[in-house]
């Protein structure tokens, strides 16, 4: 299974995401997005590119005239790693669902063009969009209908992602690397356009349901529950996909506040330096020290509010220092005194965006806008709360504030709160239908009150 959406929607998704892009990273002059196909043939298929213009006010779209990628697509045996033919960049991002920079076209390991033609390639950078199997149902296949690899190894069957698009972005030279701003960017916003097809996805699943439905009134009850009740079990990863969108939105105001102070991340410094001091501590536990490493990493990737970030911090990155320090004896006070100070700070930096001196400073946004708009940005999400989503919404639509992707944020946030409330519909009627079908209370009555719902 794959994400099968009209196309009319999915190109004008895609189209909505490279504007996106373009509006936030101005070093990027052109986008394509690729559909991943149905596996195992996992047949890749350009979906629209853009390039914006040097006043950066307007965006050519249309495909290449002559592409391997463009209608009816590449397929995975194609585009694969094989010995004997030239690596492709497509192929890294399907198969190990990672991303790829070209920050030195020159020596690119994976340019078509530079092994077989001797020409370079644009700066640029590729992101997998990933949606989770269990959204598309698809952690009930057999290894058999997953893709192999060239040496007959089967690709993502004990991850928990597919992949279901690529993203390409083209820069100005030397203006991308691996580990940037930029490619941060980017990865954060292939989530977003994941979960804009996933809704997609759902709501046409859910469509499709209400009309076999409709057709089939005497077998409503199988339908409910083999259809509805698939769809309505999905509705619990809605708050995640929320809290997604308000960490990008937290982590954009934050790039905002630095900019304007003209400094550099506080996070990233404070992580740069417990990677040093842990690279210092010669021997140790291996497994806990790479451990230790990701955490790190992966700390800079998340956008936590405060209490959350806090015991992610201290479940993920303090404790397992404190392994790591109980079984290595080469440390001295000072060491740990430095590793303490480290963790609490990167704890501290998780309010930087919510200090009173650190905002009173920022003067682009009215201070009732401004205040209102932090309050919300570092309130703890604990449950889907349709009053906070409606004052984000709000928020959002003020013009006052210049948040880069505020109008492709505000979008998600309002799909997102119609399919919560879509799903709590289909809930409360399916569970109405099933008392009284099941039990044999006027089923037919209720079936055919259905079609009026």
């Amino acid at each position: 299974m794959s994400i099968e959406i009209e196309e009319t929607v999915l190109k004008n998704a895609c189209m909505e995401m490279i504007e996106t892009i373009f509006f936030c990273l101005p070093n990027a002059f052109k986008g394509t997005i690729y559909r991943v196909g149905k596996m195992p043939d996992l047949v890749v298929e350009r979906i629209t590119s853009g390039v914006i213009d040097e006043d950066r006010k307007s965006i050519s779209w249309g495909l290449p005239s002559q592409s391997v990628y463009n209608y009816p697509g590449r397929s995975w045996i194609y585009y694969r790693d094989e010995p004997g033919r030239p690596l492709e960049a497509m192929g890294w991002c399907v198969e190990r669902q990672k991303s790829w920079t070209a920050e030195d076209p020159l020596n690119d390991a994976r340019s078509v063009r530079l092994q077989v033609e001797r020409g370079i390639e644009d700066f640029q950078h590729m992101e997998p969009v990933l949606v989770r199997k269990s959204d598309l149902s698809l952690d009930m296949y057999s290894s058999s209908d997953f893709p192999k690899n060239y040496t007959g190894e089967t690709i993502w069957q004990d991850e928990n992602y597919v992949t279901v698009a690529v993203i390409k972005i083209h820069f100005r030279p030397y203006t991308i690397k691996m580990g940037s701003n930029e490619t941060r960017v980017i990865k954060k916003l292939s989530r977003t356009l994941g979960t804009e097809l996933l809704s997609y996805q759902l709501r046409q699943n859910s469509m499709k349901a209400m009309q076999d439905m409709s057709r089939d009134r005497l077998n409503a009850c199988n339908i409910l529950a083999d259809s509805l009740r698939n769809a309505i079990a999905k509705s619990g990863f809605i708050i995640s996909l929320v809290k997604q969108e308000v960490g990008f939105l937290r982590e954009q105001w934050e790039t905002m506040l630095l900019h304007e102070r003209n400094e550099k991340s506080m996070k990233e410094s404070i992580v740069n330096r417990l990677d040093e001091i842990l690279a210092g501590l010669e021997g140790g536990d291996d497994n806990i020290r790479k451990a230790l490493k990701d955490a790190h990493r992966k700390f800079l990737i998340l956008s936590l509010p405060p209490v959350q970030g806090k015991r992610w911090i201290e479940m993920q990155i303090q404790a397992r220092w404190s392994d790591f320090l109980a079984g290595y004896n080469g440390h001295s006070e000072g060491e740990k005194e430095l590793i303490h100070q480290a963790i609490e700070e990167l704890k501290r930096s998780l309010e930087f965006g919510m200090e009173p001196e650190i905002i009173a400073d920022y003067k682009h946004i009215p201070e009732d806008l401004k205040t209102e708009w932090v309050g919300l940005l570092y309130k703890e999400i604990d449950g889907y709360n349709a009053a906070a989503l409606d004052s984000f919404i709000n928020v959002l639509s003020d013009s006052s504030l210049n948040i880069p992707s505020k109008d492709k944020s505000r979008k998600t946030l309002v799909q997102l709160k119609a399919l919560a409330e879509t799903m709590s519909q289909l809930e409360r009627n399916t569970n109405f239908l099933l008392h009284h079908v099941l039990n044999g209370n006027g089923a037919k009555k209720e079936i055919e009150s259905l079609g009026n719902i």
